[in-house]
């Protein structure tokens, strides 16, 4: 295949170099030329029905839609032009004759674009005096609220749907001026990625439902930020006022997770405001009585005599940053102690090579992956985000997909099931199963192991053979790591990589521990889903919300949710990224490395920082695995096993994607999806 050249077009006057394939509308853009537009998307397919981006092209009788015209050697654009301004203020002449005047009302006013075009671009007047056209509101679910009397049909939501999504759901129905976006079928828009379509309706047409009439753009003070509902760290921006958190966006980020957020990540946050722990906690008498910071001190303070490294264990939740896991670890260190558990969940893998349990191939790796088998994974419940990306591959280069799982999921694009046994994979080692040869034609092969096979007693020799599989056909070199590791939680990399070395302690041990009755202190930072029975034990939670850790705890010290404090994240990739507090935390909760730095002091077990400045540079200073190098591939994993395949058919955990947290489990509008999704 040709090298794609460069061709010079020349624009108001000045002459560039654009990419052979660009489009006049990429050109203009290229050269500084501001060019209004509704239907056009960087992410979705052309449509240009819109003709809001005219422009004058030379040689031609009328304006042409540049969105939708190649670019070509030799041309010459006018973007401003009498013909071009003349051309553009009638097409937003036709644009506004049915939209109704109801921007004072509008959810969109003050961030929609029809209102800035139509100020720059627009007449200011209209000929036309007919009465206008009304169309009936559709019900999309619990998060989308239509206006559809405002929709000029771009489209988007259609193609976003079609393309990112996967759900053909949405379509135009009737002709001429019967036109209307519709569902077809009175019914939800059932994807995890619903609430982008509120993003891209460039009117009112679509507005976030939970969000409705809340408050304006210019009210609200924006924090950039990221999120913590899943492992991939998608980057988003925290709008709030007055204390709370109203509404979660996405910010741009190309390398992870594009502009699209889950449903979860931007809708859970009305569970930030429910259920909270707002003061500390002690129970007296088999009952939980509010009581001041040095007094829950002051018990746990008199629990020390009785804790040894024996009977004591530390649990680390799902959603724990960096900083409060270190400062953890460090006060388990003063304290002599080091068992400490780092994910709440039974996952296998080894913890000695970094590339053993990370996305080795990123996030954007997707996009030149040639063939992918995922193995025991669910990604559209799992990472909805990561699912588009596979998708997008999908859809715009053939990628071939082959699975292995207890049953085959809808991921919403298609795939080879290659049944539960994952015996197979020696088969497909040894070359005699058809998708070695798929393995042995790609330039980029790629493995996703998911939980199906994290928690199963077969994880080490799937991961084993995965490594012996991807070595054989070309899956490692300078450029390529086809190894991956698909985790579900914020903290679960950053755990690892800061307990790794201290603490080997692992969900196996704790099992045996608690049936011999050795534990007999448990210190539950943030982990609302342990699964043992620890009534006999005194429980420390420390922890934001009234949720299932609370209710085992003797002691109840209440901490920041993930909008309330400042902290860095370590997603499945092993990037770390900064969160930072939009608003502070409810009555008497404090940060959690604040906490446990107080903790610390009342126990004569000062820790080595006073403040976030001086807990990073002691953190960094000791974990040189917490910085991120994007351009260099991770070295090859290194796992020990037998490879015996004790345990061989993968087994089927029904999870819920809209109730995965303690913020998410308190959410009515999450109640609402998981009722409406089945």
């Amino acid at each position: 295949m040709d090298e794609l050249r460069n061709i010079n077009i020349i624009i108001d006057g000045i002459e560039i170099s654009v990419p052979q394939g660009s489009t006049v509308l990429q050109a203009c853009e290229a050269a500084g030329a501001e060019i209004p537009r509704f239907c056009y998307h960087e992410k979705l397919s052309v449509a240009g029905n819109c003709r809001m981006c005219l422009v004058e092209m030379e040689r031609s009788p009328k304006p042409i839609a540049s969105c939708a015209m190649p670019a070509s050697d030799g041309m010459i654009i006018k973007t401003s032009s009498e013909m071009v301004e003349k051309a553009r203020k009638g097409v937003m002449e036709f644009l506004l004759i049915n939209h109704p005047l109801d921007c004072p009302i509008c959810d969109q006013g003050g961030e929609c674009d029809l209102q800035d075009q139509a100020l720059y671009f627009g007449k200011g007047e209209t000929r036309f005096e007919n009465s206008k056209r009304a169309v009936s509101d559709k019900n999309m679910g619990p998060l989308i609220k239509t206006t559809m009397t405002r929709c000029i049909h771009c489209t988007r939501c259609v193609r976003f749907a079609n393309e990112v999504a996967g759900v053909e759901d949405l379509g135009a129905t009737g002709r001429g001026e019967n036109v209307e976006i519709s569902t077809y079928l009175e019914k939800a828009v059932t994807s995890e990625l619903s609430g982008n379509l509120v993003d891209l309706c460039p009117v009112g047409a679509l507005t976030s439902k939970p969000y409705q009439f809340v408050a304006r753009p210019w009210e609200l003070t924006k924090t950039e930020s990221v999120d913590v509902m899943d492992a991939i760290g998608s980057n988003i921006r925290i709008d709030s006022r007055d204390g709370k958190v109203l509404r979660i966006l996405p910010k741009n980020n190309e390398s992870i997770n594009e502009e699209w957020i889950s449903d979860k990540s931007r809708y859970a946050i009305d569970g930030l405001s429910k259920q909270r722990l707002d003061t500390p906690f002690v129970k007296i008498n088999n009952k939980l009585q509010r009581v001041s910071w040095d007094e829950a001190f002051e018990v746990i303070n008199s629990k020390i005599s009785k804790i040894s490294n024996e009977n004591c264990v530390g649990v680390v939740g799902n959603q724990v940053e960096n900083e409060a896991i270190f400062a953890f670890r460090e006060l388990f260190k003063k304290l002599n102690l080091n068992k400490i558990l780092p994910f709440q969940k039974k996952l296998s893998f080894s913890k000695e090579n970094r590339a053993n349990y990370l996305f080795n191939s990123k996030i954007e790796g997707l996009d030149k992956c040639d063939y992918l088998l995922l193995i025991g994974a669910n990604p559209r419940v799992d990472s909805a985000i990561l699912n588009a990306r596979i998708r997008k591959n999908y859809i715009h280069r053939d990628l071939k997909i082959s699975s292995i799982a207890s049953q085959p999921f809808d991921l919403k694009f298609n795939y080879e099931y290659l049944g539960c046994d994952v015996k197979i994979l020696t088969s497909i080692l040894e070359k005699k199963h058809k998708i070695s040869n798929d393995f042995e034609k790609a330039n980029f092969p790629m493995i996703i192991i998911g939980d199906e096979v994290l928690q199963n007693d077969c994880s080490l020799d799937v991961q084993k053979v995965s490594t012996s599989i991807l070595k054989k056909f070309g899956g490692f070199n300078k450029n390529w790591n086809g190894f991956n590791i698909l985790h579900n939680y914020a903290s679960t990399v950053g755990a690892i990589d800061i307990l790794s070395e201290y603490s080997d302690y692992d969900y196996s041990a704790l099992k045996n521990d608690i049936n011999k009755n050795l534990i007999k202190f448990v210190y539950l930072l943030n982990a609302d889903d342990f699964d043992f029975d620890i009534s006999n034990c005194f429980v420390i939670y420390q922890g934001h919300h009234g949720d299932k850790g609370a209710q085992l705890a003797d002691v109840i010290l209440p901490g920041a949710a993930y909008t309330e404090k400042e902290g860095s994240y370590t997603n499945l990739e092993g990037r770390v990224q900064y969160s930072q507090r939009a608003i502070f935390p409810p009555g008497d909760a404090k940060e959690d490395w604040t906490i446990l730095r107080a903790l610390s002091e009342k126990l004569g077990k000062k820790l080595d920082f006073d403040n976030l400045l001086q807990l990073r540079k002691i953190m960094f200073s000791s974990k040189t695995m917490l910085k991120f190098d994007e351009n260099i591939y991770s070295s090859e994993p290194k796992i020990i096993t037998k490879s015996d395949f004790k345990s061989s058919k993968l087994n089927y955990e029904n999870k819920n994607f809209f109730m995965t947290c303690p913020i998410s489990r308190c959410s009515s509008t999450m109640a609402e999806c998981s009722q409406v999704n089945g």
